[in-house]
């Protein structure tokens, strides 16, 4: 695919320090074939195309190794992260200051989301984020608050490739959702 971007902070983005300690432990987990693939998704990925916005933890959507079960066991990955001394709080394990949260494809879309993702860099460490139409798609999809302000903020500030955004809102059939969400938020 050859897309590449870089993330883009603020000053005021201390959220994400320790990230890159965070991230060079994640590829770790991807070289030892702990996970198959990953990609950021969340509000750290909406950084990437959009101003910086407050985010508490960063979303790893990964691929687990052995996909042949529908219900994936993080246990490979805690007990790694545990061997390196890191702790688990909560739903997250820190790791370098910041809570990462490892998220298995919950659905088609999420799995879809990772496969399409595309290369990110952040102080030089090579990753791998949600496209911005993916993102759009998992908001309109989940429809929380947050989800919902986020999802005006990529469409607002990104590039999107609007017949990509179109062909994955219809394949998944998020299409009428996102069409009202639009009307609401853009027509009133």
């Amino acid at each position: 695919m050859g897309l590449s971007a870089c993330f883009r902070l603020s000053p005021h983005a201390t959220i994400i320090s320790g990230m890159d300690k965070a991230l060079k432990i994640v590829n770790e987990l991807k070289d030892k074939g702990i996970i198959k693939d990953y990609a950021i998704g969340g509000g750290i990925a909406t950084i990437l195309y959009t101003e910086p916005l407050l985010t508490y933890d960063l979303d790893i959507f990964f691929i687990p190794a052995e996909e042949k079960e529908k219900i994936f066991s993080l246990s490979p990955i805690y007990d790694f992260l545990k061997k390196k001394g890191y702790k688990p709080h909560q739903e997250s394990i820190i790791i370098g200051n910041i809570p990462v949260q490892f998220l298995p494809p919950y659905n088609d879309l999420i799995k879809e989301a990772i496969e399409n993702s595309i290369e990110a860099k952040y102080k030089n460490i090579k990753t791998r984020a949600f496209r911005p139409e993916y993102l759009i798609a998992i908001m309109v999809q989940t429809f929380r608050a947050k989800d919902k302000e986020r999802a005006i903020k990529v469409l607002d500030e990104a590039k999107i490739d609007k017949r990509l955004l179109t062909n994955i809102l219809e394949k998944h059939k998020l299409k009428g959702k996102f069409n009202n969400f639009i009307r609401k938020f853009y027509e009133e």
